[in-house]
């Protein structure tokens, strides 16, 4: 077996076995890394790397906001509207080529991602 065949299984079998807090964690780091990732391309003027990862990000955004039972909690409906507002920051974004809605974007959501991850780690 391959070593990039291996590294697949592996992250196949860290998604298939993780709690749903995990998977969330795992959305938002791979959500900030794509940011990050997209942000640089812009800056370096490589809009097929800007793309992809921007894309990407919308992906996740998208299958966060598809995913969130708003009747669950008071929050729920505000993170929903947020969503919906970064959602449209990175197609704005993309659109434009503009790395600062970009950064922008990754500023809203790091907070969040670390609050889910102090959650998650609080309940273990």
């Amino acid at each position: 077996m391959s070593a990039p065949h291996l590294r697949d299984r592996y992250l196949q079998d860290s998604i298939n076995t993780a709690s749903p807090a995990r998977l969330l964690i795992m959305l938002y780091d791979r959500l900030i890394l794509d940011l990050m990732h997209g942000e640089e391309a812009l800056r370096n003027d490589d809009r097929v790397l800007a793309y992809e990862k921007i894309t990407h990000a919308q992906e996740i955004v998208l299958e966060l906001r598809v995913t969130l039972d708003v009747e669950a909690w008071d929050g729920a409906p505000g993170l929903a509207n947020l969503y919906g507002f970064v959602l449209t920051e990175l197609i704005g974004a993309n659109i434009k080529r503009d790395a600062d809605r970009v950064a922008s974007c990754r500023s809203l959501l790091e907070p969040l991602r670390d609050a889910w991850r102090d959650a998650a780690s609080a309940s273990t």
